[in-house]
């Protein structure tokens, strides 16, 4: 290797264990990326990858007005009408309870595609029903924590179109190629964690009826009535998508158009005051921005750097013969790094964006590497105890992150194996 491959190594070391360290995540990505370039001797690469990936414009429409969407449905409270429509009828289903209650809740993933906006969402709901049913609160909180698997087939995650642009595809192409993989990651989830649970005994029958420190809040969710129109708005985009990819592709509806009238529903049926959703509305593209579409920059800039170091194509080239390794690479490396960081994000777009666009060259489709890349960094981060949402919901159970992840990191080590295998 060159001088500035070995450079590229070293740096690279560097930013895995700033990363590990929780700094920043962007502003490792970036000066890395910087850095390798300035000492490749050619700063320009990065500064132009930085430029891209701030005006990639389909990357903007889908992502930014999803969190705009996410935003109006906040503050409506249509999410809280749709969770409690949603877990009100399972309330006396007994040691069914748990599964029962993660179907529920992979199902709201879909309509709420981010752990921390999951949790804090779900929570305070079915936390108590769990608890009062006889449940451990440990086992209550990993229920909720291990339920991401179906967020990803929401056209509005950001990895969907940021794949599905390197595919060159339709992001609802993409996502309908790998439906089946997705239920059979997101069911094989719900199976752990469910016989986790039971083999730690975390279910009693004497229980039963204990709320302990959770009976006000159940109390309160009880007395609160769901509206089913309001209930509905959620979905109201993942569903125009579906329908309109299915039955009148000719509409060619955008994600962005989807959101806006599902903002749009929201607004209305609520009552809200258009000056107050539409500036939430705003605000929240805003915050996608800044949060996700940061951290795409920051990985687009990183990538640039290893390219410029001349290490994506030493990799590309010992990829073409050693096929396997890039698969296994693609599992591994974004597990591991969301398992240790807590975020999934970072490792995945710098992943994809580096080595995926070179899939075909050693035997795959850019859209299953990917694929692979997305849900192995999806099922680390719900093996994680440094995971905002695995905090999160910890706190609400009462109980310590390590507490939770005990329930749901042997399920993650199973499902990247059969991830690994359908992929």
């Amino acid at each position: 290797m060159t001088y500035s491959a070995w450079m590229a190594v070293i740096v690279v070391i560097g930013t895995v264990y700033a990363l590990v360290k929780r700094y920043e995540t962007r502003l490792v990505l970036l000066s890395a990326g910087f850095l390798m370039a300035i000492l490749s001797l050619n700063p320009l690469m990065a500064f132009k990858q930085f430029d891209a990936s701030m005006t990639n414009s389909s990357l903007i429409i889908a992502i930014c007005s999803a969190m705009g969407f996410a935003a109006v449905i906040s503050i409506t409270g249509c999410d809280r009408h749709l969770v409690t429509l949603l877990i009100n009828p399972l309330r006396k289903l007994g040691i069914v309870l748990l599964p029962s209650s993660m179907i529920v809740t992979s199902a709201l993933a879909a309509a709420i595609p981010t752990m921390g906006g999951l949790c804090a969402a779900v929570g305070p709901t079915i936390v108590p029903i769990l608890v009062r049913a006889g449940f451990k609160p440990a086992a209550a909180a990993a229920s909720v924590a291990a339920c991401m698997g179906t967020a990803y087939l929401n056209p509005g995650l950001s990895h969907n179109p940021f794949i599905a642009k390197i595919a060159n595809m339709d992001v609802m192409t993409f996502i309908g190629l790998h439906i089946n993989a997705t239920l059979i990651i997101s069911a094989c989830c719900i199976i752990g964690v469910t016989l986790t649970c039971f083999l730690m005994h975390d279910y009693d029958p004497k229980n039963i009826g204990a709320a302990g420190p959770f009976s006000p809040q159940e109390s309160k969710d009880e007395v609160f009535k769901p509206n089913v129109i309001y209930a509905i708005a959620p979905v109201i985009p993942i569903a125009i998508l579906v329908v309109c990819a299915i039955w009148f592709p000719q509409w060619k509806v955008s994600v962005a158009t989807a959101m806006v009238i599902g903002s749009v529903y929201a607004m209305l049926v609520t009552r809200t005051n258009p000056e107050t959703a539409i500036k939430r509305f705003f605000n929240g593209m805003g915050n996608g921005y800044d949060t996700i579409l940061g951290i795409i920059i920051a990985a687009g800039v990183f990538a640039a750097g290893l390219r410029a170091a001349g290490l994506v194509d030493i990799l590309v080239e010992y990829l073409k013969h050693s096929n396997e390794v890039a698969k296994l690479g693609g599992a591994i490396g974004p597990f591991a790094l969301a398992l240790i960081t807590g975020s999934g994000d970072a490792a995945t777009f710098a992943f994809n964006e580096a080595v995926t666009p070179f899939a075909e060259q050693f035997g795959m489709t850019i859209d299953s590497l990917g694929y692979l890349a997305m849900m192995a960094g999806c099922l680390g981060r719900m093996g994680s105890p440094l995971a905002g949402g695995v905090i999160l919901i910890s706190g609400i159970a009462m109980v310590t992150p390590i507490e939770t992840v005990k329930r749901t990191i042997p399920s993650a080590f199973i499902v990247l194996a059969i991830l690994y295998i359908i992929c």
